[in-house]
Order: C-alpha cells, then structure tokens, then sequence
C-alpha cells in the first residue's frame, strides 16, 4: 500500500473509534453510527491499528510523502495507546471520556441539515440503548480488573442522570433541529428507549458501580494496575514530545515561579499591590471583576474577534474564507459545559465555524479572561487553525482533521500571546487575564502529573489551583475533576505553546531580519495539524532552504 492509501485507512479506523469526533463531522459512512464501547470491537479496532502502524514503518515513502507518512504512523501508534488506556472503564462523569458525556455533550451538537442526516440521527438515538449497556459491560469488567472509578465521579455521573430523567422537556437530544414525521420518531425513540436506556444505566451504577469507588485520596492512574506506564503513554500521545511525567511537572513549576513577576509588574500599577498573592486576591474576590449580565459578555467577545480579525491580515498571509461565528453556549448545557468552546464548520459547509461562550450565571464569571479566550477559541486561535485546515487544497484529508492536541490547543494558547504582540487586549486587565489563563495551563503541568504519576489527593490538587491560579472555588473543583477523569489531556496545551514558540524563536535566531511572521504563521498553519517533532522538522526545513536561497 501507499502512503496516501494507509492515510485513507487511518481515517476510517479514527472515524471508528469516535463517529462523534468534531474534526470528522460530516465524514461519509458515519454519520448513523456511534461509538463501540464493546471490548472485542475496540481489541479489533486496535489489532488494525497496529497492522496499519507496522505498514507504514515498512514503506520508503516519497519525499513529498514524508510528512503525511510520519502523521499517520503517529495517529495509529496514538489510537493504540488510547485503546489500552481502558479510560472507558473507569470514567464516569461530565468530560469527554465518559459515556453520558458522550451523548449528552457531543451528540445534541451534531448539525442537521439534510434528509439524510436527520434519518442518521434517528439512527444514532436507536443506538443509545445497545451504547449503554456496553458502557455499563466495560464498567463491571473494570471494577473485576481492578481499574476502579472515583467514587465522588460516579456520584456526580448518577446526579446528571437524574437531573437529565427528571426533564424531558428540556432533554439536549432534542436540540438537532428535525422535521416532518421524523420529529414524531424522534420523540417516539427518546421516551420509549433512549430514557428507559439512562434510567437502566443509572441503576447500573448505583447498584454495581459506586460500591467499589476509589476515595479521593487516591484518585490518580498512578493507583490502579499498570497506572503508571498507562499515563506515561497517555502524556505522549497528547503531548506529541519525550517529555516524561516528572519533567512536565518540573517545566510547571518553573513557569508558575516566572509567571509571578509578570503578574506584579502588571498587577502594581493596576492595583497598587506590591506580591503575587495580593493580585491573585483582587482578581479572585473583587466584585468589579464579574459580568454584569450575559449580553456583556457576548458583546466583549464579539468585539475582541472584530479586533482580531481586523489586524489579522498583518500577521497572516492565509486567512479563513468566513468570519467566525458567535453564539451563547445552549442553556440546557450551560450547568456543565465549559466556559467556552469551537465547534468546526461541517465538512460539507453547512454551517460556519462557530465560538460558543457560556452565558451561564455571567455574573458569577470572571470579566478579565474573555478576550484571551476569545483569542484562543476563535480568532487568531481555533477558528483560524481548524478553518484554514479544512480548507487547504492538495493535502491528504488525515492532515486536514488529525487530532493533534498539543498543536490545537498549543496553537490556542500561542495565539493568547500572539494577541498581546500583536496589540489587540484592550486593557490591563484583560492582560492579566492572558495571564490567569498561562498560570492555569502551567499549573495543569503541576497537577495532571501531580494526580496520575506522583500519587497527589483530589485535595492536594485543589490547595495548589487555589495558591497558584486566579480560578475561583467553582472553576477550581470543575477543573479537577476534568484532570481526573482525562489524564494527560491537559498537558497538551502548554507543552504545545512551549514547542511552537521554541520553533519560532530558533527561525528568527537564523534568519534575522530575514524572518517574517507572516510567512511563518502561514507554515505553521499549511500543513495541518502535526505532531511536534514533526512540525519541528518542517519549520528547520523551511528556515534552511531560506538561508540557502538568501546565500544562493
């Protein structure tokens, strides 16, 4: 097989794993169908990743295939990796990773806009019944091997169930927008099966599950069987380097010491406070730091994109062929979604990419850190990236919607900073909020490590957010619980902003007054999402055949 062909099958085993994958929506043969929890179907899924991984160690591939062919030899190394974590096993609650998350998250986003898609998505709410009870399957054999959940996480999976069973009216998988007799199926499959299939799995976890949760003094990988070697694959497949547990966590704890000047230097002038700890008091505590209501949140965000997309043309050659799209988060998923999100643009273009920021209790949310959101989630951030992927001609689709979290959410947080460079905060104390949003991503170092290598207690976890990090008691204990439940996922974003800016900073050394961020921004973008050493090799690539040229 070629390169291109092993690409071909690395989407589809991708688009197995997880049918829901923001990246893929839209992608042909997948959109009826769900993901299979099933043990035999994910051993399956991985023996075919692992074909696909020693295939492609085996090709010479062209050079014009290098790139693509290291991608995908990383995605099927990385799916492996996945497979064996069993996080399926053991995670219960409101991220990504758990099955009710899964559904209740993910599915209501998917966009209807034809025929076809609306009978797909009765197709998918058919499967919910047959999901469930793998999920609970994989459960019970977690609890017999020994890989044993938080007992407050399945608590908290069992109090969105019931907050979920306890209103139909407002159920979130009614949100895809039906038509016709179809919305009569719909309601049909919701009240007769999907309901029924939440309530069975609710008993599930209260009768089988919560007796054998681990406490929360124990709540890391580290403290289940092969936990340690288990995060350790986890943290390279996010993070896409060498990095090892221990040195992640060291590389936090020197940025939280570095970051504390920068909070003083901004923070005196603006407070008249002389120490770190005194910033983080004012912005934590002071009332004139929280929204007045929803629409003053959605109107500063707005204008924080206007901004960026105004000067971006300066700073990038390549730019989105649409602006990017500003919506409250829906209500009924305000309680537990994030304080804000991107959902990609279809593949079919049906919809534009679109910034969804959380009106929820607005005036209970910190006013200083939307602008460097909205510099992260849209614009020059998620929106900028994911759109212009989406969009480049001649390269394999693999390069278009791989998954790369330490480039996504790398790139997010390079583009927090990108923005102060590039004039577009508005304030001080919107700079203060780019850097609350730097302390939180390098605590995560601190943390996430902290959790699944080193043996640290949920209450541990909670002190150091709360000594080191302007979130405030809510945000602290979500964010925990997130790092639980989705180990090394929270590595990636710093350790991808470390690695893009190391990247850049080592061009502009060789090149001098040669070097121009358009045309680096315009690399780092035109190639899809890579992995690190990946990306490290085409930017000196490029920097080289600059430097030839020049002396040529």
């Amino acid at each position: 097989m070629t390169v291109l062909q092993l690409a071909d099958t690395m989407l589809d085993l991708l688009a197995e794993e997880d049918p829901l994958n923001e990246l893929l929506q839209g992608y042909p043969g997948y959109e009826h169908r769900l993901p299979d929890p099933d043990e035999a179907a994910e051993s399956r899924l991985r023996e075919r990743a692992q074909a696909l991984a020693q295939a492609a160690r085996e090709l010479e591939p062209a050079a014009e295939d290098e790139v693509t062919h290291a991608l995908l030899l990383q995605q099927a190394e990385s799916l492996v990796d996945r497979i064996d974590a069993r996080l399926i096993e053991h995670t219960m609650a409101d991220y990504i990773t758990a099955p009710i998350a899964k559904l209740l998250l993910a599915l209501p986003l998917v966009r209807v806009a034809r025929v076809e898609q609306e009978e797909a998505y009765l197709e998918r709410l058919a499967a919910v019944p047959e999901f469930l009870g793998k999920a609970a399957q994989r459960h019970r054999q977690g609890v017999a091997a020994g890989r044993l959940p938080v007992a407050e996480r399945v608590a908290a999976a069992r109090t969105r169930l019931e907050a979920y069973l306890a209103a139909p009216e407002s159920d979130p998988l009614r949100r895809p927008s039906l038509t016709g007799v179809r919305v009569e199926q719909r309601d049909r499959l919701l009240a007769d099966e999907v309901r029924p299939a939440f309530a069975a799995y609710r008993e599930v976890l209260t009768k089988e599950i919560a007796p054998h949760g681990r406490s929360e003094e124990r709540p890391g990988l580290c403290w289940l069987p092969n936990g340690g070697a288990t995060y350790a694959a986890l943290a390279r497949t996010h993070t896409t380097t060498g990095h090892t547990p221990e040195e992640l966590h060291r590389i936090g704890l020197e940025l939280i010491e570095r970051l504390a000047g920068e909070y003083v230097a901004i923070g005196a002038s603006l407070f008249g406070v002389r120490t770190v700890t005194e910033v983080h008091e004012r912005m934590r505590t002071d009332s004139a730091m929280r929204w007045k209501d929803g629409a003053e949140l959605l109107a500063c965000a707005r204008a924080a994109i206007d901004r960026a997309e105004a000067a971006a043309p300066s700073w990038f050659g390549r730019l989105p062929s649409h602006p990017c799209a500003l919506e409250p988060t829906p209500p009924e998923a305000g309680e537990a979604a994030a304080a804000a999100y991107y959902m990609p643009a279809p593949m079919d273009g049906s919809h534009p990419g679109t910034f969804y920021a959380n009106t929820h209790r607005a005036n209970e949310r910190s006013r200083y850190g939307m602008e460097a959101t909205s510099f992260h989630e849209a614009v020059p951030g998620h929106h900028f990236q994911i759109t212009i992927a989406q969009e480049l001609k001649g390269l394999h689709m693999l390069r278009q919607v791989a998954g790369i979290n330490a480039y996504i959410e790398g790139w997010g947080l390079y583009a927090e900073r990108l923005a102060d460079e590039m004039g577009l905060y508005s304030s001080a104390l919107d700079r203060l909020g780019m850097l609350a949003a730097d302390s939180m991503r390098a605590a995560r170092l601190v943390v996430d490590t902290g959790l699944h290598a080193l043996g640290w207690s949920r209450a541990r976890v909670v002190d150091y957010l709360r000594a080191n990090t302007v979130m405030d008691d809510v945000e602290i204990q979500s964010e925990t619980d997130r790092y639980i439940e989705m180990p090394g996922q929270a590595l990636s974003y710093m350790v991808g902003r470390l690695e893009l800016q190391r990247m850049r900073a080592k061009a502009q050394t060789e090149l001098g007054a040669a070097f121009d961020f358009r045309a680096f921004h315009d690399l780092l973008l035109g190639g899809g999402a890579l992995p690190m050493a990946v990306l490290d090799g085409v930017v000196s690539a490029w920097s080289q055949g600059l430097r030839t040229s020049k002396s040529g």
